[in-house]
């Protein structure tokens, strides 16, 4: 039984949550073996032709007064907004994996080393799998940082946070918000599922986040597929708009999208991630969930590439829509 069960909520459901639009948890073991045996086959994943661009942090000016957000790998960026510190879905494991010697392999480090982060304020958990909610690496940052840090996330994450061990937690359902210390964060909705064993499937919540400060705002996708439910956060949310801007910044999910019978409905691709861009009503937007794990057919070096061209066919400029090199941060332009 769902203990957060609201009949009056289309994506409650008695067992859990799910999409009100599409269901996109009715991927099937029989669907991911014809997948794989299917990969094998055509030698993929492809290999990549470069190497994920990685250069040193600026330490010193990350951790200063201005507003940045640092890419520090696969969907984890380290973001300074309204004087605060807040980390996104923390993978600094070597593998996005409940085990140490299977599962995806990290293939390039962390941006920043998770002993070399500055104390954090608020850590955004966008949903419960592996790849963004890594058990070794929150529980260390609750080591380093204790209750000093503020964990938010969707309904049902914060019992398996307590279960490790960490009580300052703060769950929400889609359009709920926490202020904290300056900061309203809301969870908005997002085309994806949750799992992390075969009988928890839908069990927790999954999401996006609409960070807003005082002067500056920004939208964390976590992951997602592509729907309607970038327009819908934009109109929901159009009180925060300034000059027809609603994100300063939004972070945007570009890669695991092959093959798209599979992942149509969870990941999007380059050409969508540019879609939701503009719909969720972002000034600019920072690339997340590519370079990192290998977890789909396409190369790794590939999301980028396509976002370039992606960039180019919508008329956008090259800044308005950046995959950063791990390491490499954005920093809010001076007025």
């Amino acid at each position: 039984m769902n203990p957060y069960y609201d009949p009056a909520k289309t994506h409650h459901t008695p067992d859990g949550f799910r999409d009100p639009d599409v269901e996109a948890a009715r991927t099937t073991l029989r669907d991911i073996w014809a997948w794989k045996r299917e990969a094998r086959r055509e030698g993929k994943p492809h290999p990549p032709g470069s190497p994920t661009p990685v250069v040193a942090p600026d330490l010193e000016r990350i951790i200063g007064t201005e507003t940045s957000a640092t890419f520090i790998g696969h969907s984890t960026a380290l973001l300074r907004i309204g004087g605060l510190t807040v980390l996104t879905d923390p993978i600094f494991s070597e593998r996005a994996s409940p085990f140490s010697f299977l599962g995806p392999k990290r293939v390039v480090s962390p941006g920043i080393a998770l002993d070399r982060l500055p104390p954090l304020d608020v850590v955004l958990i966008s949903h419960g799998h592996f790849d963004h909610l890594d058990r070794a690496s929150v529980r260390r940052l609750h080591r380093r940082f204790g209750d000093r840090t503020l964990f938010v996330a969707p309904l049902g994450v914060g019992a398996l946070l307590r279960r490790w061990g960490i009580s300052n937690v703060v769950e929400l359902d889609w359009w709920q918000s926490h202020a904290y210390r300056g900061l309203d964060m809301t969870l908005t909705p997002a085309r994806h599922w949750s799992a992390r064993s075969f009988n928890d499937r839908n069990r927790m919540l999954w999401g996006g986040f609409a960070v807003f400060a005082d002067g500056f705002s920004c939208y964390f996708a976590g992951d997602s597929g592509y729907g309607s439910h970038f327009r819908e956060t934009r109109d929901r949310l159009t009180s925060h708009e300034r000059h027809g801007v609603l994100f300063d910044l939004a972070l945007m999910p570009i890669g695991a999208y092959d093959p798209r019978r599979i992942m149509k409905e969870h990941h999007m691709n380059p050409e969508e991630a540019v879609f939701a861009h503009r719909e969720i009503g972002a000034r600019r937007s920072i690339a997340i969930h590519w370079g990192c794990f290998q977890l789909t057919d396409e190369a790794l070096d590939e999301p980028p590439l396509r976002l370039a061209e992606a960039r180019t066919a919508a008329g956008l400029a090259d800044n308005d829509f950046v995959a950063l090199p791990v390491g490499g941060s954005w920093w809010r332009p001076s007025a």
